[in-house]
């Protein structure tokens, strides 16, 4: 970069706060991590036809260690904070780059705030609702470079048949190619979190099945995964009242018996996406 960087611990010394774990404050403090994070969206497919740093939004800016590189990489920034006194700060902190139109800070919480038209994301997020804040992100289709705990990024990007494949893997990628592009271990942050995390970065696509209704593929696929130890023949009969299904019983004499003998963690996304379809078809009410 052109010009150093705002120091992450000085930020936190001038705002006069400490991370507080019980509301999910952990600052990013390690300037090597913040320094790439921007970087990232570089490599991401389309790139080259055109920037994707045009307006960053930023979810849970904090002190602004990473709201200072995102002015660095993009054109403009919108940050979103939920705590009064770290978005008072943000804006005493930035005025600079606010009086130039550069920065605009967001005061609420990022599940119910009005969010601006961006062009990429690039968030430490609130672990305690990251995964809320990325499905409120991933059906706009926008690059994103996210940090999760570990644990969640794991199963964001896990495939079929391996453990951390779950409903948030099939869900995730419905919208989108997710990655693990770095792991960041506790000592990054201020105070250190419990666990371990890493950052996910996501490119949107289309998925290569068709669905009807999303709104009943993703229930469709939640309710699955609710009895992922049954054969799907028995959780699709089990989670009539989660899928809204009118008669389960129809969808498991047209389904194909392979499948049927399957457990949810042994499907992939098509496989789900074919049942859901089928279910819709035959199992589903007028309403």
């Amino acid at each position: 970069m052109s010009e150093p960087r705002r120091d992450p611990d000085a930020l936190i010394a001038r705002a006069g706060v400490r991370g507080n774990p019980d509301r999910d404050q952990h600052f990013l403090i390690d300037d090597r991590v913040l320094d790439r994070l921007p970087g990232y969206l570089e490599s991401v497919h389309g790139a080259e036809n055109g920037p994707h740093t045009d307006h960053l939004l930023e979810i849970g800016a904090g002190t602004g260690a990473l709201t200072d590189r995102l002015l660095a990489a993009g054109e403009r920034v919108t940050a979103v904070e939920r705590d009064p006194g770290l978005a008072s700060f943000l804006r005493e902190e930035f005025a600079a780059e606010i009086d130039a139109g550069r920065l605009s800070v967001v005061e609420g919480d990022a599940l119910d705030a009005d969010l601006p038209e961006f062009s990429a994301s690039v968030s430490n997020l609130p672990y305690g609702v990251s995964s809320e804040i990325a499905f409120r992100l991933l059906p706009e289709k926008r690059p994103l470079v996210l940090m999760f705990q570990r644990e969640f990024a794991d199963r964001m990007v896990a495939e079929p048949g391996t453990p951390e494949y779950g409903r948030l893997s099939v869900s995730a990628q419905h919208y989108a190619n997710c990655e693990v592009v770095e792991t960041v271990p506790k000592e990054a942050f201020s105070p250190p979190p419990a666990v371990e995390s890493a950052v996910v970065r996501t490119t949107a696509r289309e998925p290569d099945y068709e669905v009807g209704d999303e709104d009943f593929f993703l229930r469709f696929v939640k309710a699955i995964f609710t009895q992922r130890r049954k054969t799907i023949r028995n959780a699709i009969r089990n989670t009539a009242h989660i899928s809204g299904l009118d008669d389960p019983d129809a969808v498991v004499a047209a389904a194909d018996e392979t499948l049927l003998s399957k457990r949810a963690g042994a499907l992939a996304p098509t496989d789900f996406a074919d049942l859901a379809a089928l279910a819709d078809d035959v199992g589903r009410g007028d309403g």
